[in-house]
């Protein structure tokens, strides 16, 4: 089959105008098309009156190798790539070796346990939170009751932080195996629905990736695979070699049970705080990374989807509207929007007690009445936080102290509308969009709670921002504070063979460990990681 990329239709289209575009743009007579699979579809929506649908098609054809030469120089018409995944090892039957342990069950550790299990090496997956049902309950404690479980909350348990997110399944990461597809299908399988296989900007939502979570943890189960819940590890053994190495041998729990082992996939995801400074006092190599500090700021889902699509808004093939943006500032700054949500709402996603922190989410449906996104400024090591590996760690926990202190010592979080933000003063009421952000929002004035060079890098963004998209500098659109866990603010280095640079059997791996950056591409060094784990178990 050839795979077609670039497809152009109209909005509206009916489904025969589908072949009959393929024909025209391949110079095909009809009866020379045979068939056709649709394997991805976007929009292209830059002329808001006269919106199209771009598909990627893979197309069988009556003479394929002539078609190909025709198009030899033409980058969108090309053999279809083969996307099966292949095992790279597989465990000898009866295999009894010393099983590997996964550390954490978010996306990473999930996928690095299900590979592990599929190949027959029956892992052990470690989790400090709960199983994602119970988990579910002591998040809502949070933003219901303002009651905090330091070990169960939007960071810690089953399916990690992703499961209270957007669900979104795409990156930007180099793919040239096709894991990303691995990964897809792997969800569908778990109860995901089938157009995140096709759609150019997949997302699930968080009812639905709770059930997917489950079942997947059912099938590691079924080939042999063990969780345990509720099982924080404190501490590695390490054996030191001659040559200056050290050899993992094991991992110590909190509760004071020991698990020996020669391979940990260690995908603890970007708050594991207590984890990486345990790593650090052990000698395990470690260094500061860039990460992005701000806000999440509230709009209503009507105002962008009218900014975005014009009069084509609320169109069924189009959904709630995104976006991104970004700004190079005159402090050297770079403002950018992270994790944009349509359809959602923030949420409190603090796992440290006396600390505020925000995150956005929403369902499969993006049916909710507020967009959000983060309003973030990147930072770096050398320049903002050089006092060493962990520094940025403290940085984070700084701000959203202060963040703490300014919604008033319950949880809620600061909050501040965009034209008192703009006009240097404190909000003291709301305006004409309600926050969304439980257990609350306290309207004050976030230069309390940000650094002086974030705020004067947003003075200068939120209006650029407004040109782009109408009513984004809306007086009345909501500024909640503080949004620090954008990505993990260290690397946990490793090698080309995926272990630790100087500690031999320990795999960094996922967001955690400064690989990754959301669902997919945690998903993706997972399965990485799993499979330089069992070549290396199957070569002992």
């Amino acid at each position: 089959m050839l795979r077609l990329s670039g497809l152009k239709l109209p909005l509206d289209h009916p489904a025969e105008a589908m072949p009959a575009a393929i024909c025209e743009r391949l110079g095909l007579e009809p009866q020379e098309l045979l068939g056709h699979v649709v394997v991805r579809r976007g929009n292209d929506a830059r002329r808001k009156n006269a919106i199209q649908l771009v598909y990627t098609v893979d197309v069988e054809v009556a003479d394929e190798a002539g078609v190909l030469e025709r198009f030899a120089k033409d980058h969108d018409v090309r053999p279809r790539p083969d996307t099966d995944y292949r095992f790279v090892a597989k465990a000898p039957a009866g295999w009894q070796g010393k099983r590997p342990v996964v550390i954490g069950a978010g996306p990473c550790g999930l996928f690095a346990g299900l590979i592990l299990a599929q190949m027959g090496f029956r892992p052990i997956i470690l989790d400090r939170g709960k199983v994602v049902r119970e988990r579910t309950k002591d998040t809502w404690g949070l933003w219901r009751r303002a009651e905090l479980n330091p070990d169960s909350n939007v960071q810690f348990g089953e399916g990690g932080a992703g499961t209270f997110s957007d669900g979104k399944l795409y990156c930007r990461v180099k793919d040239p195996r096709f894991l990303g597809r691995k990964v897809l299908e792997e969800f569908v399988a778990a109860g995901a629905p089938d157009d995140i296989l096709t759609e150019a900007h997949p997302h699930i939502g968080t009812f639905r990736l709770v059930s997917m979570v489950e079942a997947m943890r059912r099938q590691i189960e079924g080939l042999g695979g063990e969780y345990r819940w509720q099982h924080r590890v404190d501490d590695l053994e390490l054996e030191r070699q001659g040559d200056g190495m050290q050899k993992l041998r094991g991992v110590h729990l909190a509760d004071g049970g020991f698990i020996e082992t020669d391979h940990v996939v260690l995908a603890v995801g970007h708050s594991a705080r207590p984890t990486f400074e345990m790593l650090h006092q052990r000698g395990v190599h470690i260094e500061a990374k860039p990460f992005s500090i701000g806000v999440r700021i509230e709009h209503p889902q009507s105002w962008i989807d009218r900014a975005r699509y014009g009069k084509c808004a609320g169109h069924p093939a189009l959904g709630a509207a995104a976006y991104s943006l970004a700004h190079h500032c005159a402090n050297g700054r770079t403002v950018y929007s992270f994790c944009m949500c349509p359809g959602g709402r923030v949420v409190a996603a603090t796992s440290e007690e006396g600390r505020v922190v925000t995150n956005g989410m929403s369902q499969y449906s993006r049916a909710e009445f507020n967009a959000n996104s983060g309003l973030v400024v990147g930072i770096d090591p050398e320049r903002d936080y050089p006092g060493g590996p962990l520094a940025g760690i403290e940085l984070q926990r700084h701000w959203e102290s202060m963040a703490f202190v300014a919604g008033g010592e319950s949880y809620h979080a600061p909050g501040q509308r965009v034209g008192d933000f703009l006009a240097g003063r404190a909000s003291t009421a709301l305006g004409e969009v309600v926050p969304s952000y439980k257990p609350g929002v306290t309207m004050t004035d976030l230069s309390r709670c940000l650094p002086e060079f974030v705020l004067e890098a947003f003075h200068e963004a939120i209006p650029v921002f407004g040109r782009q998209i109408a009513n984004y500098d809306h007086p009345d659109a909501v500024m909640t504070g503080v949004e620090t866990r954008t990505s993990s603010p260290i690397r946990i280095t490793r090698g080309k063979d995926l272990q630790s640079l100087n500690v031999a059997g320990l795999y960094p791996a996922g967001e955690g460990a400064g690989y990754a950056g959301g669902i997919l591409s945690a998903a993706i060094d997972g399965i990485k990681v799993a499979e330089a784990v069992g070549l290396s178990i199957a070569a002992e």
